[in-house]
């Protein structure tokens, strides 16, 4: 198998190429701006999620083969009850926040991530209208890529007091749950961002401090975390459920149920307890 450096280089570049695609499909320049958008149970699906979909898994299998790696993508994966038995998997979503990129919000990303026993190890998450690409290996620290070439490390703020962190918040999937939950919690400041790659960028960019997932009727997929996961907490942050367990990614079981919390780390118990205690206290009121 290839050393994970060279591994880190082929999705880097993977990652600035279908970032490519899909600026050509946002801003037009591939069939005229029709995105021949299909409703989807689980959302809407564009030619752009396709035709990079396509690429991604191309330029992986092509350069790594299926014998020592699985790929779970959002455009090819099938719900099933058995996990992949390769020892490496590949975590794809080749567009998240598909409703913001209809939407021309410009928050929306690409997710790559590769995960052995269940954790993350090597992520990249491409923010293409904001000409960044992020990227990360287990150990390693994160780091930040502009179009120019210019590579830099990159850290979460240290605010440290809870009044004064700012949440990041999606502008959709919110039900009254998560809204009882984030109007409670003591802190003040929210910004609305679209994808979760985005957002996290928002609080490696030291703009944002706390991200929160709650599932209701659905759960987010492990091609929604997997990436931006890994980039969080080699920049210092963290990202667990409510009770403080890491996340795990290639059970077969592609939904992350519960509550999530991505933070800078430093108030992240306080917040995770604070979480439970609030959403408690709505569970009990409306039995």
């Amino acid at each position: 198998m290839k050393e994970l450096l060279d591994i880190l280089e082929l999705a880097r570049s993977i990652g600035w190429g279908a970032s490519y695609i899909l600026r050509s499909y946002y801003h037009g320049e591939i069939n005229d701006g029709n995105l021949d958008i299909q409703d989807k149970k689980d959302g809407p699906v564009t030619a752009a999620d396709i035709a990079v979909n396509h690429y991604i898994l191309d330029r992986l299998k092509t350069n790594l083969g299926e014998e020592d790696f699985g790929y779970i993508s959002e455009e090819t994966y099938k719900l099933h009850s058995k996990q992949l038995t390769q020892s490496y998997v590949w975590i794809i979503d080749p567009l998240d926040g598909t409703r913001d990129f209809i939407d021309k919000t410009g928050e929306y990303a690409i997710h790559i991530a590769l995960v052995k026993n269940h954790r993350p190890i090597l992520a990249v998450v491409a923010y293409p209208e904001a000409e960044k690409l992020y990227y990360a290996t287990l150990g390693k620290g994160a780091f930040v890529e502009t179009i120019d070439g210019k590579i830099s490390p990159i850290k979460v703020s240290e605010r440290n007091v809870v009044e004064s962190l700012a949440l990041v918040v999606s502008r959709t999937h919110r039900d009254e749950r998560l809204n009882y939950l984030l109007q409670t919690l003591p802190c003040k400041e929210r910004k609305y961002v679209g994808s979760v790659g985005c957002k996290i960028a928002n609080i490696i960019e030291q703009k944002a401090d706390i991200y929160i997932s709650l599932s209701g009727k659905s759960a987010p997929k492990d091609w929604d975390m997997a990436a931006p996961e890994l980039i969080l907490t080699e920049a210092g942050g963290q990202f667990t459920h409510f009770n403080g367990t890491p996340l795990k990614y290639n059970q077969g079981d592609v939904n992350q149920w519960g509550g999530l919390l991505a933070s800078n780390g430093n108030c992240h118990q306080e917040l995770c307890t604070e979480s439970e205690k609030i959403l408690a206290e709505f569970d009990s009121r409306d039995n």
